[in-house]
């Protein structure tokens, strides 16, 4: 049960505490590293820079989850503090209260009818450029982010260290770093490739996981969970992203709003107007949802995650 311990621990010092700081936080340590290694990137030439992203994609993770089973490993002889330390090791692996701060920034803002310090406060919840958005379309970024990276941010670390414990949320955490400091459009299109399939691939379930759980916490809230099912069924696939349209589609159905973003997505329906107390609306529903995957992730991690299924299953075939 430790493994499920740490987690509520670590759920409970998000919530209380926030991030860590810049100096002792991994998340910061994989940007470091990740960097380092951008400066040694080939100049040029797209075989090279496919096979050094590729070295990339794999050596940073596999570097941080080898760092993590070597903490787990240090502190599991100590019963009566491993699930505190390893609840401290985990923290930094998500962000649930920083994403619902950020969102609430843009909303505070628009509440005082300052646009421009809206748009600036966007900035640290979403890579879009706000410069031309108007405060509709500032809150309906909003409510995309805080949706979107409820699986980023929160799901799929917990996910990872459901099924594989420290490691596992470790590796995921510094295959999405690299997908969001070498995602392949632009300047990095060959270097980053590998790193966004990765990401892909690992976030493929947790997204769908994160656009359930928000239909759950919508319905305990609620909302307008019929719509927000027909939403996600509809618009979940609109994104060129394979996963962030599913959750951001299952909450602009249970908002009643049309979330887009100008020549990329339309998602939802314009039942209801883009008003900036949605925002605060949405913050709910993902937090609620938050708790709940929690409790079923900490549910899985003492059952000893994907360990403790394969047993079930090697027990039930007997």
């Amino acid at each position: 049960m430790t493994a499920a311990a740490a987690l509520l621990v670590a759920v409970a010092l998000d919530l209380a505490c926030g991030e860590p700081p810049a100096a002792v936080h991994p998340v910061v340590w994989m940007g470091n590293a990740i960097n380092a290694l951008k400066r040694r990137a080939p100049a040029g030439g797209r075989v090279a820079e496919l096979l050094f992203g590729a070295l990339m994609a794999l050596a940073v993770p596999c570097l941080f989850a080898a760092l993590g089973a070597g903490l787990a490993a240090l502190i599991a002889p100590h019963p009566v503090l491993s699930f505190l330390l390893l609840g401290l090791l985990l923290k930094p692996t998500f962000a649930l209260r920083a994403l619902r701060d950020a969102a609430l920034g843009v909303r505070d803002a628009l509440a005082a009818g300052d646009v421009p310090a809206a748009r600036g406060a966007l900035r640290s919840l979403c890579s879009r450029d706000p410069s031309e958005l108007d405060e509709p379309a500032l809150v309906a970024a909003s409510i995309e982010s805080v949706a979107e990276n409820a699986s980023d941010s929160f799901v799929a670390p917990l996910f990872y260290f459901a099924l594989f414990g420290l490691p596992g949320a470790l590796f995921y955490r510094a295959v999405n770093t690299l997908d969001a400091m070498v995602g392949y459009h632009g300047r990095y299109e060959h270097l980053g490739k590998a790193s966004a399939r990765l990401d892909d691939a690992l976030n493929f379930v947790p997204a769908r996981l994160t656009a359930l759980f928000l239909l759950a916490a919508g319905w305990l809230r609620g909302a307008d969970v019929r719509r927000g099912l027909a939403v996600l069924r509809r618009d979940g696939g609109l994104t060129e992203s394979p996963n962030a349209g599913r959750p951001m589609a299952a909450m602009a159905g249970l908002l009643r709003v049309e979330l887009e973003k100008r020549g990329h997505y339309r998602l939802g329906d314009p039942v209801e107007p883009l008003r900036r107390e949605l925002i605060d609306e949405a913050c709910r529903i993902v937090v609620l949802a938050a708790l709940l995957f929690a409790a079923l992730a900490a549910v899985a991690a003492g059952a000893g995650g994907l360990g403790g299924a394969a047993a079930f299953w090697e027990e039930l075939s007997r």
